[in-house]
């Protein structure tokens, strides 16, 4: 069993890698990356050379290459030479504005040590060295956005953005980690939750003070010790990070009683919306109105806010649809099978027929049309007046699909063991039919469907893509839809990480279940008969 899961485990992270950089290859490389500015207000309002350095720097915010200005580079000189005050300095202004002078720069680019010592910096490193001349008027006056820019790219290899992705795909916060001399407190520990009266896991010294917590939220055991970083988002989320996106609840602020870390102990309670498991270290100054509430300088927060996040809203979504999909499917499946030819096994087929030969949108809109035609249900979820019956919709387009493949896989698994020869032994041995269906038939016949039980659940968490873009769900589903129509490259490549990562769980936890439930199946060196 070790063994078959450490191999299991090795592989599934080889298939991991490889897919996340063949997804990187497709957006990073394939992809015209001037289409991350097709929506950008500030690069359309930007002209000339300004644009063009506007157009470098998104490039390497967005991971496309790596991109230095010489103009950064002459103040990060001159400000370790003089300090703060080095902008008023002679040979800082002399150096910084020798780019401007574009008619004399070949020759000054010769003799000037600063500009010397950049390209050959950059050049050693394989970087491209680019000089955009300033453009001017005939009078000599610079345009708008016209002035002069020296500055060194190169484009990053699949496999560099790919390691450096690995690299930062999971970190651990330490009581070092605050770079602070005055906090000489440093610990990790459990204590009581003040909020809750559980116990979590508090630190000093690190970034959060909760790094484990727990509270009514899914998943509710949470985690702030170790990050997983799945990417940024820069064209939808403006510079938010993806894990945060998907785990934040959406609605709005809410604000109930509480007490800031100076109340605890007392009988004196505020109204406040802050999310006091959410507070990180302030490496600045506490703010006036904070110094008396807060204990320590762990006082930077964030709100509570209602409603469910984006993982749960699809979980929720996700979870009532397969439990009514089995409920429903297996049954009437196995109803099929035992009255094969009859109307009940006609009208099964009918169903199973049309559900599986319309496209999935086309069912979705149909069941759309019933749903707000006959049953003023919401089509839209942001329209719903009375939030849960905005979840109608989105249930019954996943829950119908679903018990047609349930139905259409049991009622052939069944029919294939009642054709068995343990199934006429038994009827010789007195069995009545109930008890081959009950304890037999469909027993061995849900072999077929327990390895897709786990991926059935699991995938709950990653919403269904069209469904939730037709109802507007602001789930996890909908969120690969809005990142593909933006161009965010970072969300591709997480909901990617998120799909792949979930289906290889999904796949060795199918596996699990099918060795405990059949008893022929076994995942040890020794063969069969495992149970």
């Amino acid at each position: 069993m070790k063994k078959y899961l450490l191999k299991r485990i090795l592989f599934a992270l080889f298939s991991l890698v490889v897919v996340v950089m063949i997804v990187m290859l497709l957006v990073y490389s394939l992809i015209n990356r001037s289409v991350i500015l097709q929506t950008d207000d500030t690069w359309n309002k930007k002209n000339l050379n300004d644009r063009t350095i506007y157009e470098y720097m998104q490039y390497k915010k967005y991971g496309y290459l790596e991109f230095e200005n010489y103009t950064t580079y002459v103040q990060d000189k001159y400000m370790a030479k003089y300090g703060e005050d080095y902008y008023t300095q002679p040979d800082y202004l002399t150096d910084k504005s020798i780019i401007q002078d574009s008619k004399n720069f070949a020759e000054n680019s010769k003799t000037n040590e600063s500009i010397k010592e950049f390209v050959k910096m950059y050049r050693d490193k394989g970087y491209k060295i680019i000089y955009l001349p300033t453009e001017t008027y005939k009078s000599g006056k610079t345009k708008p956005g016209g002035m002069g820019y020296l500055f060194a790219t190169v484009d990053k290899h699949v496999v560099v953005r790919l390691l450096d992705y690995i690299k930062g795909f999971i970190s651990i916060e330490t009581k070092n980690q605050v770079v602070d001399p005055e906090l000489t407190d440093r610990y990790i520990r459990f204590e009581k939750d003040p909020y809750n009266g559980a116990f979590a896991l508090v630190g000093s010294g690190t970034q959060h003070k909760y790094l484990v917590y727990f509270d009514s939220h899914f998943p509710f055991m949470h985690f702030n010790w170790i990050h997983i970083n799945l990417g940024t988002s820069y064209t939808t989320y403006r510079g938010q990070e993806i894990t945060t996106v998907i785990n934040s609840p959406t609605g709005q602020i809410i604000k109930s009683m509480q007490q800031y870390p100076s109340m605890i102990g007392t009988d004196e309670y505020v109204e406040t919306a802050v999310d006091f498991h959410s507070v990180t270290y302030n490496t600045g100054e506490v703010a006036e109105a904070d110094k008396g509430l807060f204990t320590d300088k762990y006082s930077v927060y964030s709100f509570k806010r209602e409603g469910l996040s984006m993982i749960e809203t699809s979980f929720v979504i996700g979870i009532i649809a397969t439990i009514l999909a089995y409920l429903i499917g297996l049954p009437i499946g196995i109803s099929m099978a035992r009255n094969m030819s009859k109307w009940i096994d006609k009208l099964g087929n009918m169903y199973i027929i049309f559900i599986m030969a319309t496209p999935s949108l086309a069912y979705i809109f149909i069941f759309a049309a019933i749903g707000t035609t006959l049953f003023n249900l919401p089509y839209k979820f942001a329209n719903a007046e009375v939030k849960i019956l905005a979840y109608f919709l989105p249930i019954i387009s996943l829950t119908l699909p679903q018990i047609g493949s349930l139905m259409k896989w049991m009622r052939r698994y069944m029919i294939d063991q009642m054709n068995a020869d343990y199934v006429k032994f038994a009827r010789a041995e007195g069995l009545s039919e109930k008890e081959i269906y009950r304890i037999h038939i469909s027993k061995n016949a849900m072999i077929y469907l327990v390895h897709g039980i786990p991926s059935s659940i699991i995938f709950c968490l990653t919403g269904a893509i069209i469904t939730e873009r037709v109802y507007s769900v602001p789930g996890v589903g909908n969120l690969l839809t809005v990142a593909l129509n933006s161009h965010d490259n970072g969300v591709i490549v997480a909901c990617t990480v998120f799909y792949t990562a979930l289906e290889i769980i999904a796949l060795i936890a199918g596996d699990l279940l099918l060795a405990k439930y059949d008893p022929r199946i076994s995942l040890s060196e020794e063969g069969g008969g495992g149970r």
